[in-house]
Order: structure tokens, then sequence, then C-alpha cells
């Protein structure tokens, strides 16, 4: 479809389902208190949100359902490169201020990080893999992160990865070729499990595969149950929704994992995605979701930097308890605070502006 043949209506974004967009929310902030845990406590099976990872796979699940209701039944009218350019406009501003915020963080980290032991070549090639979502495992002194200045870009790696499958295959697949694929992908989950003992993997070099087995899974799972329809009515609404995703990331951390941790992403994210799709929301809640939807993407993409920065800051002064708990509620506020700035300030006007261009391109 040519540019002037294109209705700008196609390019419309469809309705929200609000219970998963609260759900939403309620994974990026569990994987935010995740994060700060898991500098205090390296032995995962003292950490009360040891499984907070699995929010990435959730993330995953959700993102499949959601492509598969926006997009399955206009991509051929509007054509792969505008749907390209609509992932990209929702997407990859924050890429990009992830990437400063997190350059800006190395370079001033009060804490430490000596940034003057890396050349300012080795420097702007980081920051350019960054910006530009190309994998650079290349500084050991950050666990050899796929993306060292924003580490959760991995999972955005790997999500633009599976729209591009999406757009060139997934879209006109079959349902039964579909549930095959899923059949692969599960057992392929299922063996890094079980050779690892968890499913925390796919953001550093040594586990770059682990993360193309954990979106294989679970967009494939989440695009099934929405071409499916399997939407659940129930009466849990967001509240005991919410309970019940959280449960997925305080179960304990133990041996067992590599049968608890695929039960859950084979089998309990689905039936979550099921249940939040068929939810009823009460009206006084409504206002809750929708922030919470928005604040989601913002506070997972802005808030790493002041991660290594806590993970200088206790490693060089060894907190107490009390001091600790009050550095990250407060922490975690403050980041809470400042992904709701930029998401006001940056991220909606930008992609606003974007959008308005490419409308005005028609």
């Amino acid at each position: 479809m040519t540019a002037k043949e294109l209705s700008p209506d196609i390019l419309k974004t469809k309705q929200h389902f609000e219970i998963l967009d609260g759900l939403r929310g309620v994974a990026a902030l569990s994987i935010v208190v995740f994060h700060f845990m898991e500098i205090v406590f390296s032995d995962y099976s003292q950490n009360f949100i040891g499984h907070g990872f699995l929010a990435v796979d959730f993330f995953f699940c959700l993102s499949g359902f959601v492509i598969g209701y926006a997009y399955d039944d206009r991509i051929a009218k509007m054509g792969i490169l505008e749907f390209f350019k609509s992932r990209m406009i929702r997407l990859h501003p924050l890429v990009i201020l992830g990437s400063i915020i997190g350059l800006v963080g190395f370079l001033f980290d009060p804490f430490g990080d000596h940034p003057e032991l890396y050349s300012a070549g080795k420097i702007a090639l980081i920051f350019s893999g960054s910006i530009f979502l190309i994998p650079l495992p290349i500084m050991p002194d950050r666990f050899f992160n796929l993306f060292s200045f924003n580490a959760p870009a991995w999972s955005l790696f790997w999500e633009y990865m599976a729209n591009i499958v999406y757009a060139f295959v997934l879209y006109k697949i079959a349902r039964r070729y579909l549930g095959l694929l899923i059949l692969i992908s599960a057992a392929a989950l299922c063996f890094i499990c079980y050779r690892s003992n968890s499913l925390l993997g796919g953001w550093s070099g040594p586990t770059f595969w682990d993360g193309c087995a954990r979106i294989c899974f679970s967009f494939l799972a989440g695009l099934l149950v929405y071409r499916s329809n399997w939407i659940i009515k129930n009466r849990l609404g967001f509240i005991g929704l919410a309970v019940l995703l959280l449960l997925a990331f305080i179960m304990p951390f133990s041996k067992w994992n590599w049968l608890s941790e695929p039960l859950v992403v084979v089998c309990y994210f689905p039936l979550l995605i099921a249940l939040g799709a068929g939810a009823t929301l009460t009206s006084g809640l409504k206002k809750l979701c929708i922030f919470s939807g928005k604040i989601s993407y913002p506070l997972y993409m802005t808030h790493y930097a002041a991660l290594w920065i806590f993970a200088n800051y206790f490693t060089t002064y060894k907190p107490g308890t009390g001091r600790l708990t009050l550095v990250i509620t407060g922490g975690v506020i403050l980041l809470l605070a400042f992904a709701w700035v930029m998401m006001t300030v940056y991220d909606i006007p930008v992609r606003n502006y974007l959008s308005k261009k490419r409308v005005q391109s028609i």
C-alpha cells in the first residue's frame, strides 16, 4: 500500500485492555524492586522478590497478546514499513533516553565506576550500541551486559526481533503452526531452565540465547491467547489479578526452580493474560490502571542507571538494614517520580510529534 492509499485511521491506536495495562505497571515496579534487592542479596533464596525477573517473561507474553490484538487485522493493510514505524515511534524514544541517562550515570557516578579506565572511543562505541540496540557485552565490570549503559534494553532487543518475525511471518501463520512453534519454544525454555536451574538469563553475553528462548515462548503464547480468544470472564478485578501476579514474583527461590519457573511462564502467565483481558474493572481503579500502564515502560527504561550507582554505594559503604530500607524505599519513589517527569516532558511529546509528522506525510 502506498502512502497516498494509506488511511490515517489505520494508524490509530486501538482501545486498551485497562487491567492488563495496570498489570504491566505492577510488573515494572516489581522488577525495579527486584533489581534493588538482588544487589543487596546475591543469594536469591534470601530475596523476598527473588523471582521478580520473571516480570520480563510476563512483559513478553503480554506483548504477544497486545501485538496480535493491535495489528493482526490491519498489518496487511498498513504494510510492514508502517508497522515498523509504529513500533519505532512507540519504543525507540525511550531506548535513546535510557541510553543517555545510562551514559550520564556512568560518567558522573559519585561512588565509583571509574570512567577514566575506558577510552573515549570505547565509551562512544558502547553508547552507540545502546542507541541502536546492538548488543555489545564488552564491559567485564558490568558483568558483560548486552547493553552496559542501560541493562534492561536487552529485553527491548528481543522485543524488536519478535516484532520483525511477526511482521514477516507470524501475522499470517496458521494457528496449528503457531501451536507447533510454541511446543518447540517451550521445550527450549525448559531446557535452559533445567541447565541453569533458573530462567534468570538473556541479559549478558554468556546467556544471550536464553533471552531468545524466553521471548520465543512468551510472545508466541500471548499471540495464541489472543487468536484463540481465550478471554476468561471473571470478577477478580485489578487488585485480585495484581495479587496473583505478585505471587509469581515472591514465590521461593529454590532447587526446584527448574520446574516452578517454567510452570509459571508456560501456564500461569498466559492464564493471567486471559483473566486480565476478561476481568471487570471498577470505575474507582480505572485511573490507577491507566497511569500504571503509561508509567510502566518509562520506569522500566530509565531506572537502571540509578541501580549501578546504588550498587557502588552499597559496595563502598555497606549500609545497615535501617538505612538500606530508607534508601531503597526512597529510591523507588524517586525513580517513579523521575519516570513520570520523563514520560511527561519527553516520551509523550516526542511520540506525539513523530506521529503527527507521520500522518502529515500521508
